[in-house]
């Protein structure tokens, strides 16, 4: 009784301020909800999104391919006969090949008969994380490295570089909207006018980065950037921009947090051998930090995909939604149109696409990670 008098209240914290109101969500997505309770509905919510069966059956054959895939590479890996690693990374390329035609046309189907809005914003989505995330944990893990040095001042730049974090987000959105004004004599347009380029509209540009940069380049052969291949609109750039500034800092501090527990006599013993910095890095920082790198992956991905208040303060009407992610798309349904059914729904599809990708990363890197 001791033990559970010590657990109470945090259940008590957890079960009312978490997952009550997930319960409470999963109950208004099966009604007509409009201001107040409707008729019950069961899956029609869902559906609605969704769109057409067999594309979603097709996206979650892609998904559960890549698993497939690493399972036939890490076997292939682990050392079974010559045939066998042929074999298996063969069938490794071939199964990544074929889960992602699968997927594409899952998605494909799914956009034309469900909620197009929503399923564009979880594409923005997943470009948001796929070039956030990476660009983060690169600059911060480096910078990490350097902070750890026996470098004057090093105090202060530590304190500098977190700042961004603890920054109030709605400040240094407002603060970035003003950097990257489409006025001429604005920051950003100043500083690539100095490299001849022509002034930009930046957060007002809906147009995909794609088409801007080699947009005439590939029209003279017939090609048309579209979709996913464009990349994400300048606009989104922008506000990428804003979340790298804003969160490479904190996982620098992590890192250096992980740089301190590294034995001193493994980078002593490599300098012993011959070995330079950059080969102690690779060799000796990088793997000893994969558990590391892994925790701010997984948390990288679960923020970008969570991320909504520099979003909502960044967008701007004339992009026509080429900013709208799917916390946006899920916040405009319950405030703009009303529809908190539909809302929950939505909110319920990006917890399992959030459950989905932490669950494919800690199969496919959690392992490793923590075998290091």
């Amino acid at each position: 009784m001791t033990g559970y008098a010590f657990v109470l209240p945090a259940t008590i914290v957890i079960g009312v301020f978490g997952l009550f109101p997930i319960g409470y969500a999963i109950y208004m997505s099966v009604h007509r909800w409009r201001i107040r309770r409707g008729a019950f509905v069961g899956f029609d919510q869902f559906e609605r999104i969704l769109g057409d069966g067999f594309g979603f059956a097709l996206l979650l054959a892609g998904l559960l391919s890549i698993a497939l895939g690493h399972w036939l590479w890490t076997s292939a890996l682990a050392g079974r006969g010559a045939r066998w690693l042929l074999v298996g990374k063969v069938g490794a390329a071939l199964t990544l090949v074929a889960s992602g035609v699968a997927m594409a046309l899952g998605y494909g189907l799914m956009r034309q008969t469900g909620d197009a809005r929503f399923l564009d914003g979880l594409q923005r989505t997943f470009l948001y994380g796929a070039i956030s995330v990476p660009v983060q944990i690169g600059l911060a893990l480096v910078l990490a490295a350097l902070l750890f040095q026996p470098l004057r001042g090093r105090a202060l730049y530590r304190m500098l570089f977190f700042l961004p974090y603890v920054t109030p987000a709605v400040a240094g959105a407002a603060v970035f909207r003003a950097i990257f004004s489409p006025r001429e004599e604005r920051l950003a347009n100043t500083v690539v006018g100095a490299f001849g380029i022509e002034p930009q509209r930046w957060l007002f540009e809906h147009r995909p980065v794609g088409q801007l940069v080699f947009g005439d380049f590939a029209a003279r052969f017939g090609i048309e950037l579209t979709g996913i291949l464009a990349g994400p609109s300048l606009a989104l750039l922008v506000i990428i921009m804003f979340g790298i500034w804003t969160y490479v800092g904190y996982n620098a501090v992590i890192f250096l947090a992980g740089l301190g527990a590294i034995p001193k006599d493994l980078y002593e013993a490599a300098e012993i051998d011959g070995a330079t910095g950059v080969q102690r890095f690779w060799a000796i920082t990088v793997p000893l930090l994969a558990p590391v790198t892994f925790y701010l992956t997984v948390l990288g991905f679960i923020g970008t995909f969570q991320a909504f208040t520099h979003l909502y303060v960044m967008r701007e009407s004339a992009v026509r939604g080429a900013v709208d992610t799917a916390s946006l798309v899920i916040f405009d349904t319950f405030y703009a149109l009303n529809d908190f059914g539909l809302a929950a729904a939505q909110s319920l599809v990006l917890f399992a696409v959030i459950l989905a990708i932490t669950l494919l990363q800690q199969r496919l890197f959690g392992r490793r990670a923590l075998r290091a």
